[in-house]
């Protein structure tokens, strides 16, 4: 039986972002099949677009959260509708199955995944003994599908959402052999990536997957056709160089037919070259946001720019600043030792 890659879409804009998401599987050159369940709410004209990209486009019925509660504690009441993920269960066609979620981006062949067994993922940045349900591996189910809808019915989930429900069900996963987790590269979140700079550059080139977590995705960015670049709000230019590869492939999208690109995968594709680069784009830390309150929250939520205006230096040069305006000196039992006093010294 065959394997698949499996989506879901319950709007027009999240279309947008399955035709990249589609797109990008494609030109990494997967092997499995591509399923993207659909709701009512997704336009007929944005699901023939869309088919050029996944082999199978599969019609669900919406389910809602009815936890308003949780769900305004994230700030993200759209999320009422990620309920209707459970309904990959039911796609018994496929053997084993991996979940995208449609504001993902596939940098690089991922076909390993499904070397994995359910549920496997990878940690939650906001809270790693729960799993993010952006990217996880399963294996359908009729029994689990129905176990998970009475879940839903009688417990409900602890954010609203399918991640809070997921988590519950599958409560065993922050306890279980590492197996089942996946390394933060299947999963990296693009917006939180930059506060810990230094990681993203040693490990930035292999990175596979780019998440758009948060309430404002890349095509909520207005594309200027001028600069080919995406204008990208101050507050977010950390995002700057992954929203512009999220945008890459989908103006190519317009401008050139999939089978083309595809042909040409190996020479003449630049799109193909930027996924399969050795790596990535160099994060905007400099041009991040630089509001004393916003700088504030962060250090004290644990998460300082450590390469910007909170790295070692200049918070040394701060405190000596602060110390020669106060004539604070240090007194002579803490000098450090002369030379002439120092037996290990150089001469």
């Amino acid at each position: 039986m065959a394997e698949a890659y499996v989506s879901l879409i319950t709007n027009d804009k999240y279309g947008d972002g399955a035709i990249v998401l589609g797109k990008s599987l494609k030109l990494t050159q997967t092997t499995r099949k591509l399923v993207l369940m659909v709701t009512n709410d997704v336009s007929t004209a944005k699901r023939q677009e869309i088919s050029e990209y996944w082999d199978n486009i599969i019609d669900i019925q919406i389910m809602e959260s009815k936890d308003t509660k949780n769900l305004s504690l994230l700030n993200r009441p759209e999320l009422k509708c990620t309920l209707s993920k459970l309904h990959a269960w039911n796609l018994t066609q496929f053997t084993k199955c991996v979940f995208l979620d449609a504001d993902v981006m596939v940098l690089r062949n991922v076909d390993d995944l499904f070397e994995y067994d359910e549920l496997s993922a990878a940690p939650d940045v906001g809270w790693p003994d729960c799993f993010n349900s952006g990217v996880f591996v399963f294996k359908p189910s009729k029994e689990t599908f129905q176990n998970l809808v009475e879940l839903a019915a009688n417990k409900g989930s602890f954010d609203g959402g399918d991640q809070g429900l997921l988590n519950e069900y599958f409560s065993d996963w922050p306890r279980k052999d590492i197996k089942f987790h996946l390394p933060f590269t299947y999963n990296m979140v693009a917006n939180i990536c930059y506060s810990y700079s230094p990681a993203y550059l040693r490990y930035g080139k292999d990175v596979k997957i780019v998440h758009f977590l948060g309430s404002r995705k890349p095509w909520d960015h207005v594309f200027s056709q001028v600069s080919r670049e995406a204008v990208v709000s101050k507050d977010l230019s950390h995002l700057h160089n992954f929203t512009n590869m999220w945008w890459e492939i989908f103006i190519s999208s317009e401008e050139k037919s999939l089978k083309t690109e595809v042909s040409n995968l190996s020479t003449t594709s630049n799109l193909s070259l930027s996924l399969n680069q050795s790596e990535l784009p160099p994060l905007n830390v400099e041009n991040t946001v630089d509001d004393s309150d916003d700088r504030r929250q962060k250090w004290e939520a644990g998460i300082p720019d450590y390469t910007g205006k909170d790295k070692f230096e200049n918070i040394m040069k701060r405190l000596n600043d602060v110390m020669q305006s106060t004539n604070i000196a240090p007194s002579d039992d803490d000098a450090l030792p002369s030379d002439e006093n120092n037996p290990t010294s150089e001469n």
